[in-house]
């Protein structure tokens, strides 16, 4: 019945389109309501997780991907990608598959880097003689690797909802493997549509134009470096490499390439706010929502319930994938990581299975429930951005969604994918 309670209100009030945040903090309310627990304790837990200094990440690393997306970086990676596989048949998807590998390393946001890279090269590959629903599909799908590869904010989202048990600095070294593995896979099926429908062959760069291009990429790119060379070198810690990642982004944009006019700075400003206003909201309420979770001894329940199901950990494994992909359809990526972690960490840990490991399998499923209906943001503005409906983006999108299924299996089945990097540079 205490399940019933929480879980029940949280749903009753989904479906009344009140706000996520606000459905899982009312909802929590009613749960301490019916286990006699005050509500000021329940205060105090809204606080508290908010009150951390790993979250820090989250706002730096959001503020220098938005200074990078409109400061002219997007262009700049696209331009890149295509001095190395632009020559090729279907060159130009490929370019697209490639520039969100690179762009979702500094963006670390799915909606971002479909936003960038999308209004970029969707016209042009129409241009050159790309079916739009295509280009859209292509942009869409190689947009889930921004989910994997740092500064993926989803993985400090994921390392708080598991009490800080599981470092940040390993699922970003963890969503490599994966992240490059999604690349390979989009870029192989891109090719076989390129031979099978004859898309168009793209030309040479000529090396002098060549070279100015790959320079002026490397100053967005050198970001990478900074995140990932300052966390792996022990120079300074995640949180502390968003900051400087941000300094880096401001210097690049407004010094280097010199595209964004000061003026626009502070609306730039004002949008990262208002989104960050958002996921604190979120985290806050969530946080409240995990504790009266926690006393009705949920999460030990689900554990329970899985077990009983059976004492394979494969077929628990493949349980929670379509668990995750059919709750990944309905609800946002940051809610569902906020509430799911705490109740499956139980089951994983119970079964064998390595948390940072099992953060990829679940980055791998939310971010398909992203570009997937009904409730697949990334979906929408790929859609919008494409010009084309989401009936023939869905459409378009079929042999990508049978690829990502693909690369959730092998990353679900072969923890080494996930594990062999963070096990040598850790």
């Amino acid at each position: 019945m205490d399940a019933l309670i929480l879980v029940g209100s949280f749903i009753v009030l989904i479906f009344l389109r009140v706000p996520v945040a606000y459905s899982l903090g009312l909802a929590a309310l009613a749960g301490a309501w019916w286990i006699d627990i005050p509500f000021h304790a329940v205060m105090i837990q809204i606080a508290g997780a908010i009150s951390k200094f790993s979250l820090l990440a989250i706002p730096f690393f959001v503020l220098a991907g938005a200074i990078m997306a409109e400061g002219g970086m997007s262009r700049r990676l696209v331009a890149f990608a295509g001095v190395l596989v632009g020559f090729v048949r279907g060159g130009l998807s490929l370019v697209n598959i490639m520039a969100s590998t690179f762009f979702g390393a500094i963006s670390g946001s799915s909606l971002a880097d479909t936003a960038s890279v999308g209004s970029v090269l969707i016209p042009e590959m129409e241009r050159k003689g790309y079916p739009r629903e295509f280009s859209t599909a292509v942009t869409v799908s190689g947009s889930v690797q921004a989910l994997l590869t740092p500064p993926s904010h989803n993985s400090v989202l994921y390392s708080l909802a598991a009490g800080g048990t599981v470092s940040i600095a390993s699922l970003f070294i963890a969503g490599i493997g994966p992240g490059l593995l999604l690349s390979a896979v989009m870029m192989s099926l891109c090719l076989l549509f390129a031979k099978k429908r004859n898309y168009p062959k793209g030309e040479t760069i000529p090396l002098r134009q060549a070279l100015k291009i790959c320079v002026e990429a490397l100053w967005g790119l050198f970001t990478m470096v900074i995140i990932l060379g300052g966390i792996l070198s022990g120079i300074f810690t995640a949180t502390e490499s968003a900051a400087i990642a941000v300094i880096w982004a401001f210097f690049v944009t407004m010094f280097i390439y010199r595209d964004y006019r000061w003026r626009d700075l502070p609306k730039l400003l004002h949008r990262t706010v208002r989104t960050l206003s958002i996921v604190m909201i979120l985290i806050a309420f969530a946080g409240a929502f995990g504790y009266i979770m926690t006393l009705m001894q949920i999460p030990s329940k689900i554990t329970s319930m899985f077990l009983t199901l059976s004492d394979n950990r494969y077929v628990i494994l493949m349980c929670i994938n379509f668990m995750l992909l059919a709750l990944g359809t309905l609800m946002d990526m940051a809610p569902l990581i906020l509430i799911l972690t705490p109740i499956l960490m139980p089951v994983i840990t119970g079964i064998g299975v390595d948390p940072v490991h099992f953060g990829m399998i679940m980055l791998v499923n939310l971010g398909i429930g992203l570009i997937t209906p009904p409730v697949g943001a990334v979906l929408f503005v790929g859609a919008a951005i494409g010009k084309v409906t989401i009936e023939n983006t869905v459409k378009a999108l079929l042999p990508f969604y049978a690829a990502l299924f693909m690369v959730l299996m092998a990353v679900t089945y072969i923890p080494a994918i996930s594990l062999w990097l963070p096990s040598i540079v850790l």
